[in-house]
């Protein structure tokens, strides 16, 4: 039998043994031949709607618990785009068959629709072709197509031994509170998927608020939800390249860098805006309020956990959170937001303009005008989304602004931080911020490629006319 013979009848085995998994992979090609786009929307919305249905199975719900058809959707949508708002109490009214539909939901929608979908391809053995090459690609927001299966290994390997270590690590951390082992390994479990997914869910009535001494259970969650936000194309940067600064590409010094800022700017402020603040700070040991500051700028950017009431804050640092929130993550990483990067662009676009330069540079490496364009796209779709939500909650939740355009970037942003409002909605309320949390994770650049029946390629140029700006 010639190679070629047994190469065919290996591929026809395979299919027979994973028909499902060939046969999902055959209705994703299908369905991406118009848009890979327009695939995510539709990837993701699916996901949703099934972990929708196992939360509204009475299985799911704690005894004697009722949940309605709003809370499963919003909790599901809430996992699946890894945010971390709940309208109901995640220990108290979902049995362990819920929360570990919770669990599973944050690990398919950290990884990605897409993302498992070419995982499924490629554990049954076979290479990436090109289109689902292509899909990956625009998923992962990767440079180069020859990244993509490489990636798409390193993401597992990844996910398994920093969820796994990160497992291990809380798990004696619990033990060490006074948790049986049973409950401890859970709740290490639970949490690593949750922070490294930047989840932001918490099987505990009480959150992270009673562990505010244990360091071996916040330093670890502070690690995962950092690991994730920074995106997966930056983690295989550096698995790469190590720390070797010069040898690390745009996006990758981009990401660090503004990462970095952002958490020693966020750090500063909120140690200076609650330091003599009653509800939170004030009070506590000078160690404390400074790890304290520390979690929040890490959990603020799409971690969701908290150690202090979002109620009991200063209004100048709600105001501050909103804006990092906003900010997010890397891209194509768990984190949500316009993304790091996208602000770095803007400001150096800004930066170039006052000093009269004609191209936006950042370390020796000249940055597209279209990147330009695609970054304030992203900024003004984000805030047309923040604005529309902010509107119709206002109107039909009767809250003060503040506490919805908190609620409201925050689901954008997939963060999680919550001042109570989710809950508190009506049925129509939390239906929208569930939309605004799918917009948010998909990406207001993809759910607007989406909506377009197909690239537009103009053939032909317009004279160019200047108008008057400011």
């Amino acid at each position: 039998m010639s190679n070629l013979q047994h190469r065919s009848w290996v591929s026809r085995e395979e299919r027979g043994r994973f028909w499902l998994l060939t046969s999902l992979r055959d209705l994703v090609d299908r369905i991406a031949a118009g848009s890979p786009a327009r695939l995510a929307v539709i990837s993701f919305a699916a996901v949703v709607t099934v972990f929708s249905f196992l939360l509204w199975l009475p299985v799911s719900s704690a005894p004697g618990v009722d949940t309605a058809l709003e809370d499963a959707v919003f909790t599901a949508t809430s996992a699946v785009t890894v945010t971390g708002l709940t309208t109901v109490p995640t220990a108290t009214n979902w049995s362990f068959v819920g929360q570990f539909v919770i669990l599973i939901a944050m690990q398919i929608g950290g990884l990605g629709t897409l993302t498992m979908t070419s995982i499924l391809a490629l554990a049954i053995g076979r290479k990436l072709g090109l289109k689902s090459r292509l899909i990956t690609q625009e998923a992962l927001n990767i440079g180069r197509l020859g990244e993509v299966g490489s990636l798409l290994q390193v993401i597992v390997v990844m996910s398994v031994v920093i969820e796994g270590i990160l497992a291990a690590v809380l798990t004696i951390g619990f033990l060490l509170v006074g948790e049986p082992f049973l409950t401890a390994l859970w709740h290490g479990v639970f949490y690593a998927v949750s922070a490294f997914n930047n989840g932001g869910f918490t099987p505990h009535s009480d959150g992270l608020v009673p562990y505010t001494d244990a360091a071996l259970i916040l330093l670890p969650i502070a690690l995962g939800v950092f690991l994730g936000s920074l995106g997966f194309p930056v983690v295989l940067v550096l698995r790469q390249t190590g720390l070797r600064f010069s040898r690390w590409n745009l996006n990758t010094k981009l990401v660090v860098v503004t990462t970095t800022v952002l958490l020693f700017v966020g750090w500063a402020l909120f140690l200076a805006f609650e330091w003599s603040n009653p509800d939170t700070l004030q009070g506590r040991h000078v160690t404390q309020k400074v790890f304290e500051g520390f979690f929040h700028s890490v959990m603020v950017r799409s971690g969701g956990f908290n150690l202090v009431d979002m109620n009991s804050l200063e209004p100048v640092t709600l105001l501050m959170t909103d804006a990092l929130m906003f900010a997010g993550g890397g891209p194509a990483s768990v984190a949500g937001g316009i993304k790091v990067t996208t602000l770095a662009v803007v400001f150096l676009a800004i930066l170039a303009e006052a000093r009269g330069d004609r191209s936006v540079i950042a370390f020796y490496r000249t940055i597209p005008e279209d990147a330009l364009r695609i970054a304030i796209s992203v900024i003004m779709m984000g805030a047309t989304v923040v604005l529309v939500g902010c509107g119709i909650l206002v109107e039909v939740s009767e809250e003060p602004l503040d506490r919805v355009l908190f609620e409201v970037i925050s689901a954008y942003a997939t963060c999680g931080l919550s001042v109570g409002l989710s809950g508190e909605l009506p049925p129509e309320g939390k239906y929208v911020l569930a939309v605004i949390m799918l917009v948010g994770r998909i990406g207001t650049t993809t759910v607007a490629a989406a909506l377009a029946l197909r690239s537009r390629r103009r053939l032909y140029k317009y004279p160019e006319e200047r108008p008057i700006i400011g």
